[in-house]
């Protein structure tokens, strides 16, 4: 991860054209280096983002996953200048752009680093025409040459994602969700960004839809070279996406590699983890499938501090001295892992016999008609003869709300008279006495 140009340390207005090249010739866009984010102070201290570093290169898709609460928006929008950090800097193109820098600078980020926001209806002011929203960019920066120039670039970049002109003076509630994230990725790419933070774009939108934005994402990627970092928590999703994939637990990045190494060697656990909970689309295989549970208890950290280490094939991972060696073992045997496991019919038969918590009674076929109508346990208690024998006929047909209601009612109708009775012959021995 490390580059070869240095960092530059003087204050500077802008950013250079290329970034800084890496010893494999690749071009750095943006670099986090042992970044720290902290939210309050003393004993609420929350360290959200702990010592995290990777790079992004010119051009590819670099996603973040990880559970909610990892702190994969944090890093975007530390990214962005909206999360301050507590310790290390973000480089973009070799330029610092966290802490204080010159308002110029500032306006070169704004300028060149957009974000698509996870929520399509809190992001866009309710208040504003789609035309304004697409166009204040614009405006604030003067990226146009005259009011033509300015209408033209609104109303190509609305149809360049999937919307109308006449759309433009709408206001955003009147549009679908999709519609939304339509209008918000359009504001985005208007500035002709360089770089790019989807913040879990599609995680909000109908899957019919997602694939749409998807295909939006990449081909404004092809024509205008963007570099996207992609925060998302699907798995499926990332894979087909991502070039490479950094992996987040807790604040603390546990893998780094490019996707296809990722899902053929896992090698954090947390890694596995998350690989097993992808859905299998086959009903019966997702029920017999066996998941990987992470436990962080495993790592013994008490005496060495884990650190990031490439282990080879581009390929970085979290751990101790010792689990680094482990895992650098279990990669140089160049054998695919295994990552999700499905049990045989028999060993799934062999686990509910032998597991005491799990019932062994068969799965009923309700009757459609079982809907435990109040008025069967109205009628028993009124007729308990009769509601008990309505009792028997459903639970015998496997109606079992509706022999529910009638036991109910019966019971309640016995111990109602049963009662009546026990008072009138104590009123009557009371009378004799």
């Amino acid at each position: 991860m490390d580059t070869n140009n240095t960092v530059q340390q003087v204050r500077t207005t802008s950013f250079p054209e290329h970034g800084p090249i890496d010893s494999t010739g690749r071009e750095v866009i943006l670099s986090l280096r042992n970044v720290d984010i902290n939210f309050g102070k003393g004993d609420k201290l929350n360290r959200a983002v702990k010592n995290a570093s990777f790079d992004i290169y010119k051009g590819e898709t670099f996603s973040l996953v990880g559970e909610s609460g990892s702190g994969k928006t944090t890093i975007g929008r530390a990214i962005i200048r909206v999360n301050p950090c507590a310790a290390g800097e973000i480089l973009y193109k070799g330029v610092k752009i966290s802490g204080k820098i010159p308002r110029a600078l500032d306006r070169e980020v704004i300028r060149n680093i957009q974000m698509v926001f996870q929520d399509p209806a809190a992001s866009l002011n309710e208040r504003a025409t789609v035309d304004y929203i697409i166009s204040e960019g614009l405006y604030n920066f003067h990226l146009f040459e005259n009011e033509a120039d300015r209408i033209a670039k609104v109303e190509k970049i609305i149809e360049e994602v999937g919307l109308l002109p006449e759309h433009l003076t709408r206001y955003p509630h009147e549009f679908s969700g999709g519609q939304r994230q339509r209008i918000g990725l359009a504001r985005a790419m208007v500035m002709e960004p360089e770089f790019v933070v989807a913040d879990e774009p599609i995680s909000a939108l109908d899957v019919s839809i997602r694939a749409q934005v998807l295909n939006l994402l990449k081909k404004f990627q092809e024509e205008r070279d963007v570099t996207y970092l992609f925060i998302a928590h699907d798995l499926s999703i990332v894979r087909f996406i991502s070039d490479r994939i950094g992996v987040i637990y807790k604040g603390n990045i546990v893998e780094v590699a490019t996707a296809e190494e990722l899902f053929d060697y896992p090698l954090h656990p947390y890694t596995r983890s998350l690989i097993s909970a992808i859905p299998i689309p086959d009903p019966v295989l997702e029920k017999n499938k066996v998941l990987f549970t992470y436990d962080p208890s495993v790592h013994d950290y008490s005496e060495e501090e884990p650190k990031m280490v490439c282990i080879g094939h581009d390929h970085y991972v979290f751990g101790s001295t010792k689990e680094i060696e482990e895992y650098k073992r279990i990669r140089d045997e160049n054998v695919p892992l295994k990552t999700i496991t499905v049990r045989s019919p028999n060993e799934v038969e062999k686990k509910v016999s032998e597991d005491d918590n799990v019932s062994t009674e068969p799965v009923l076929d309700t009757p459609i008609h079982d809907t435990g109508n109040k008025l069967y346990g109205i009628g028993a208690f009124f007729l308990p003869l009769l509601g008990l024998i309505a009792w028997l006929i459903f639970k015998k047909h496997n109606y079992y709300k509706n022999y529910r209601m009638c036991k109910k009612g019966t019971l309640a109708g016995l111990i109602t008279r049963g009662a009546i009775v026990g008072l009138y012959l104590l009123a009557l021995l009371i009378a004799i006495l």
